[in-house]
């Protein structure tokens, strides 16, 4: 009976992802998981007759758990947006671009896509902008399409995991009620290790390439040098962000701090931008640069640079962006609490906890979890939230800190939805870069190293902390 709810879900994703593509998250998604939500509803009180008021209880419980994390969310889009239009993210483009050589490109390529994902927080916007124009270089180069594919993926991935502005990881550590920093921090054990490795192949295998190609970068250094006053001083934003971070103060006060100062930024050095983003011309200069700031924080931006991949790369959602992720994850919590309180996770776990003898075990079974919800349901958000709650109380049960699930799902989960063909992650990238997923599969090190990886820390036991003592 416990399984019903969840076949059900899994039978509504796939309709929803043969039906809506990459659009699944506009809605689609969320409705699945309402019909999910109610079907368990429905059993628990007409077979178990469970009251009402015991779901009722949950999801309040629940929604209050993640009102911080939906604040957090909304000032992610208020900060993505500040230090693109401030010219933080710009500048850094404009000078990592210029560090392409042949012989080192495809390493080049995944150090681009892993630093504009860490200072946007978006694989997606990542591989559709800067991955778009790596990819066309990497033709000119004479690179296989596959590999450069490969190294944008990788990289843009490993900047996504490990940005505190990602929705993803806000939503691994707030599922299992872990600060997004100390989240972070833990993930290094994992995630250096396999970006190190998947740095070394790219590096070795782009040794033997010698063309001589720089059209597209140029147009990039040009597009961002004649749109954004491109200035080593935009550069102070991330360093102050990085000391808050270190010094560990609140994520949401490092957020809402980093976005007032990217906001100061680009009151001063980009206020043309402000003025065109007002869109206003009866408007006074300050009033216009107010109003450019205020839909800069909020709304949807769009700059014209005269180039179409860059046009995309520094336009924003602002707070507005983040509403469709705001409503999955709250649809994704409800099904989660009703779910809990009817005791069908308890159900699914139980079987699940019997093949849990040692820490490899039970590490073992969440990566499977994750994997297996990535092919099934076809979302890497649900796939999150769902092996959250199946393995929280596993977890607490058997002594081990809540940063390990947090940072297993994360390895697990994330990563590997851009290797499924059928998730809304890896339809969207094969259709953007024009790449079949099965394609680029293989050379998506980072990818696939990362649950490996998180595999052979579980065997050694390197930092994993248990309060009672193993069996």
């Amino acid at each position: 009976m416990s399984i019903i709810p969840v076949v059900v879900l899994i039978g509504l994703l796939v309709v929803v992802i043969m039906l809506f593509g990459s659009d699944s998250l506009s809605g689609g998604s969320q409705i699945a998981l309402l019909i999910g939500l109610a079907v368990c509803v429905l059993i628990s009180m007409s077979v178990y007759h469970t009251p009402w008021k015991t779901f009722e209880q949950q999801m309040t419980k629940t929604m209050g758990d993640v009102s911080i994390t939906l604040l957090i969310l909304l000032t992610v889009g208020m900060l993505s947006g500040s230090w693109m239009i401030s010219g933080v993210v710009p500048t850094l483009i404009y000078y990592g671009v210029q560090i392409l050589s042949p012989q080192f490109f495809l390493v080049s390529a995944c150090v681009i896509c892993s630093l504009v994902s860490l200072l946007s927080g978006s694989s997606w916007t990542t591989i559709a902008t800067i991955g778009v124009a790596l990819l066309g270089i990497g033709n000119a180069l004479g690179i296989s399409e596959a590999w450069t594919a490969g190294a944008i993926v990788s990289g843009a991935y490993f900047g996504d995991k490990m940005s505190p502005l990602s929705d993803t990881t806000i939503l691994a550590s707030s599922s299992v009620r872990v600060d997004i920093f100390e989240h972070i921090r833990y993930m290094v054990i994992t995630t250096v290790p396999s970006i190190t490795i998947t740095l070394i192949i790219f590096l070795v295998a782009g040794l033997g390439h010698g063309n001589d190609g720089a059209l597209q970068v140029e147009q990039y250094t040009e597009g961002l040098a004649g749109t954004f006053h491109i200035s080593l001083w935009t550069l102070l934003v991330p360093l102050i962000t990085g000391i808050l971070i270190a010094r560990k103060v609140p994520s949401l006060m490092v957020l809402f701090i980093s976005s007032i100062l990217a906001g100061i930024t680009a009151i001063v050095l980009q206020p043309h931008i402000l003025s065109q983003i007002a869109g206003d011309a009866s408007l006074s200069m300050p009033a216009a640069i107010f109003k450019g700031l205020a839909i800069t924080y909020y709304g949807s931006t769009a700059v014209q640079t005269g180039y179409d991949a860059l046009n995309d790369l520094v336009s924003t959602g602002g707070m507005a962006g983040m509403l469709n992720t705001i409503w999955l994850i709250i649809c994704a919590m409800c099904y989660g609490s009703v779910m809990v309180a009817s005791g069908m996770i308890e159900s699914i776990t139980r079987v699940i906890i019997k093949w849990v003898r040692t820490r490899f075990s039970l590490v073992a079974s969440t990566v499977s979890t994750g994997l297996f919800l990535n092919l099934t349901t076809g979302d890497q958000f649900i796939s999150i939230v769902l092996t959250a709650d199946m393995f929280r109380d596993v977890y607490d049960k058997e002594g081990y800190e809540a940063r390990l699930l947090s940072r297993t799902t994360e390895d697990a989960a994330t990563v590997t939805s851009v290797l499924i063909p059928w998730n809304t992650c890896g339809m969207t990238q094969a259709t953007v870069l024009g790449v079949p997923t099965l394609t680029y599969l293989p050379y998506c090190f980072f990818n696939i190293l990362s649950p490996l990886t998180t595999l052979v820390i579980a065997a050694i036991g390197w930092k994993i902390k248990r309060r009672i003592k193993e069996q």
